[in-house]
């Protein structure tokens, strides 16, 4: 009877091993994919800060150019440069509040992967409590 017992704490032992194993490796699977999600994210918003860099550049060009024709001839040709230059930094200021809203330190925590690991580690005390 001591030796079906010892065969049976070995299997229950091995069972444990082997799904503990396979938890783990489903935990690192779903935290790859989650961080994968937020890395295309990140890339997104990035993609905003270059555009609304873009924008901000022209807008600085345009109101350079406003400021040599205001200052060289004091014509309605400058007035014209102004308010481009004006609405592409608008358009420029808009792009990088977009870019931020997107990029925030919540999308960087794997949080599926943390709910997912509290719910386990809940199972397995229950399990050996129980």
């Amino acid at each position: 009877m001591s030796d079906r017992q010892g065969a049976s704490l070995q299997s229950l032992v091995a069972d444990a091993i082997r799904d503990g194993a396979d938890l783990l490796r489903q935990e690192l699977g779903l935290f790859k994919a989650e961080m994968a999600e937020n890395v295309g994210a990140i890339g997104k918003a990035v993609i905003f800060f270059a555009v609304a860099a873009i924008f901000a550049i022209a807008s600085l060009i345009w109101l350079t150019q406003a400021l040599v024709y205001g200052l060289a001839i004091f014509v309605a040709q400058w007035i014209a440069a102004l308010i481009v230059g004006v609405l592409l930094l608008l358009v420029g200021g808009i792009l990088v509040l977009v870019g931020k809203s997107r990029l925030t330190a919540a999308q960087l925590v794997p949080s599926r992967t943390i709910k997912t690991l509290k719910q386990d580690g809940d199972v397995l005390t229950e399990r050996v409590s129980g």
